[in-house]
């Protein structure tokens, strides 16, 4: 289907989690006969939230495309997560997109993840439109929600409709364009003259606008100085300068569950926010050349080589994989090879088709701005670039942020490689989950943005590939060491008739500095012990390390120095030595002061000035130390601090309570620490409970 560049608009629907995009989505469906019944979250039959998680838990937990066509513009939306866990699928969609809709609550303002979300927004420079929804219910405050608007993203918001009453009494909308007003009766939309109770009120509101918009041009601020009206088209002139250069918020209102105002954004939309070649303008379409690194700049038309960019990928077990992509330039068809200049490998492109939630709509061939999806692709990842393979472009990949919380996992039926199998399609699909292998603890280790995101993880992984699991709160990977030296004999002597086994060894044992591992010194003089007998003690000290000294974790940062032993000439053997080794070292480490150490990571957190003291006191009673604190953007502070692993295994959960979800972290191993005694005692006595259990 070829569609006219300038008649596209690729939009976000953004917010916090409940604020209504999933509502708002199905309301503009229903409203421009994308779909031929209004669906609602609490019947579980909306286009765009149909996974079963979703369902159940009635959020939305991916993002999910649709489009839809009014007064001759193509609108593709892609409804996305405003949960914190789940925010990082936001953040890919608006990689793909030209401008987003950010829906403000009339009852709670902007919150948290709304902020977060604003800044992902930023950083891809899309201009915005804020719809404040929710007008119909009670507390719903239409001036609260500018009031919030402004504090929060530090722009002036600027109505271009008003609401005809609130909570109950709401009734419509006043038009601030057209000067007309707009109600509802019984879901039919009347068009009439403003109450003259709103009168006044509607002509300060669009005396703001007019003078914001005059702001933008010195002819449009003369002819306002002198007393002249504007006209409507040079009010709409100034609505779209100001809404695509990001000068100012244009802010509409209504109720996307009672299907209010909804007709007006979509009249709205193609006025405020930009088509792919307007966005081109603002943000130009750069890429590498991956074969000799210059740079490349694509024009969104048809005779551009092909460049698009994957956004989101969908692990389906029936269908194969799903692969959704953003067209910046020239035109991919069906049964056509494209390269993918991120694996430098081709892609045999099959059947393209537009996504309506989970409805497939075949199309041959896609143009520039366009979003599609095709299925089984071999080797193509979220955030791929996909382009000709006579001149290839890379563009930067999707940047996100690293997991924040890790789980052990363990299957029900002990089918660790079919877990591990559908694992990794699910590592396709979502890429802010990480899996693997813990080699100290043997344990499948399952990290992901939050306690939630696990949860619903797991719950896809039963639904789709049949897996169950459990989760677990990981193993601390401790270690033993020793604080002074020491030296002991290990004699291993064994008469049964006929050869017996002899093998008799004095070792010293010594602390080593943190991270130094181990170390082994051949003292022997004088052939008290073979030479060939000398690398058995050595094995069996080695083995005996990974199984502790007193409380079962592995010895490290010891030095072990073998001087000493003797030998008989027909019982000795390997195995004797060997064995006497693994003795000694038990032997030595009874005056060798035995100590547990824990593993501690560096973590930087990202907190509001407001909350500064309450994290500072948190990392403080996890045995946190405090490195340091730095002033960052946006009145935040990061605090830099070294805390035990074994406190901060859920701090997901916790800073984001602290926080009220505005905080965030990162952190990355750093050392070990001894572990304080009285801690000592109870991890030994732990360890000591779990192998009575276990026998």
């Amino acid at each position: 289907m070829n569609l006219e560049v300038e008649k596209i608009r690729n939009v976000a629907v953004i917010a916090h989690g409940g604020a209504g995009k999933t509502s708002l989505v199905e309301a503009m469906l229903f409203d421009t006969k994308a779909t031929d019944r209004l669906g609602r979250i609490e019947e579980g039959n909306t286009v765009t939230d149909y996974e079963p998680e979703e369902i159940n838990r009635k959020i939305t937990l991916a993002s999910a495309t649709a489009f839809l066509d009014w007064n001759g513009y193509r609108i593709n939306l892609i409804d996305t997560p405003g949960y914190i866990n789940f925010i990082e699928d936001t953040r890919c969609s608006l990689s793909a997109v030209d401008g987003a809709v950010v829906i403000v609550s009339a009852l709670s303002g902007v919150k948290a993840e709304t902020e977060k979300i604003w800044k992902f927004a930023c950083m891809y420079e899309i201009p915005r439109l804020v719809f404040v929804n929710k007008m119909d219910k009670e507390t719903a405050s239409f001036e609260m929600a500018l009031d919030d608007i402004e504090k929060s993203y530090g722009s002036t918001p600027i109505p271009l409709n008003i609401p005809i009453g609130a909570e109950a009494a709401f009734e419509g909308i006043i038009d601030l364009i057209n000067m007309k007003a707009v109600t509802y009766q019984n879901g039919n939309m009347k068009e009439g003259a403003i109450p003259d109770s709103l009168k006044a009120e509607a002509e300060e509101y669009r005396k703001r606008l007019i003078e914001k918009i005059a702001e933008l041009d010195d002819a449009l601020l003369e002819k306002y100085l002198e007393g002249a009206e504007l006209t409507t088209e040079e009010i709409r002139k100034g609505i779209r300068e100001g809404s695509i250069t990001r000068r100012f918020i244009p802010v509409v209102c209504g109720s996307a569950t009672r299907n209010m105002g909804i007709q007006q954004l979509l009249d709205i939309l193609p006025l405020c926010l930009p088509s792919p070649i307007e966005k081109a303008n603002i943000t130009p379409i750069k890429g590498k050349n991956p074969k000799n690194g210059e740079e490349v700049v694509r024009k969104p038309i048809q005779s551009e080589p092909l460049s698009a960019r994957v956004f989101k990928t969908i692990a389906d077990p029936f269908a194969g994989k799903l692969t959704l992509f953003r067209v910046y330039s020239g035109v991919l068809k069906a049964d056509s090879t494209v390269y993918n200049s991120t694996h430098d490998s081709k892609e045999k492109i099959g059947h393209i088709f537009y996504l309506v939630g989970k409805k497939q709509v075949p199309v041959s061939q896609v143009g520039p701005g366009e979003i599609a999806a095709v299925a089984k692709l071999k080797d193509v990842q979220t955030g791929d670039t996909l382009s000709d393979i006579g001149n290839p472009t890379i563009f930067d990949p999707i940047k996100l942020s690293d997991p924040m919380i890790s789980y052990a996992i363990e299957p029900k039926r002990g089918d660790e490689e079919k877990v591990s199998t559908a694992l990794h399609r699910m590592l396709e699909e979502d890429p802010t989950l990480k899996f693997h292998r813990d080699t100290d603890t043997k344990e499948m280790i399952l990290a992901g943005m939050g306690q939630v995101h696990l949860e619903v993880t797991l719950e896809k992984l039963k639904r789709k590939f049949g897996v169950e699991v459990m989760m677990k709160t990981p193993k601390i990977p401790y270690r033993e060491t020793i604080r002074i030296a020491s030296s002991a004999q290990g004699r291993y002597k064994k008469q049964s008739g006929g050869r017996g086994q002899y093998g008799d060894c004095w070792i010293k044992i010594e602390p080593l500095p943190r991270g130094k591992g181990f170390e082994f010194v051949d003292s022997i003089v004088g052939g008290v012990i073979p030479r060939q007998y000398i690398p058995a003690v050595e094995k069996g000290i080695i083995d005996a390390l990974p199984d502790g000294l007193i409380a079962g974790y592995p010895v490290v940062d010891i030095r072990v120095t073998l001087y000493d032993g003797s030998y008989h000439t027909v019982d000795s053997s390997e195995m004797a030595f060997k064995i006497a080794g693994s003795m000694a070292l038990k032997n030595a480490a009874q005056n060798a002061k035995v100590v547990i150490l824990e593993p501690i990571v560096r973590i930087e957190a990202i907190t509001p000035d407001e909350f500064l003291g309450a994290v500072i006191g948190d990392l403080n009673s996890k045995r946190g130390k405090v490195q340091g604190v730095e002033p960052q953007a946006g009145g935040n502070q990061k605090i830099m601090a070294l805390v035990p692993m074994s406190e901060i295994l859920t701090y997901a959960n916790q800073l984001n309570s602290l926080t009220s979800g505005r905080g965030i972290y990162t952190m990355e191993a750093s050392h070990y620490e001894e572990v304080p005694s009285h801690i000592a005692q109870k991890i030994i006595t732990q360890k000591e409970e779990a192998k009575k259990a276990e026998a």
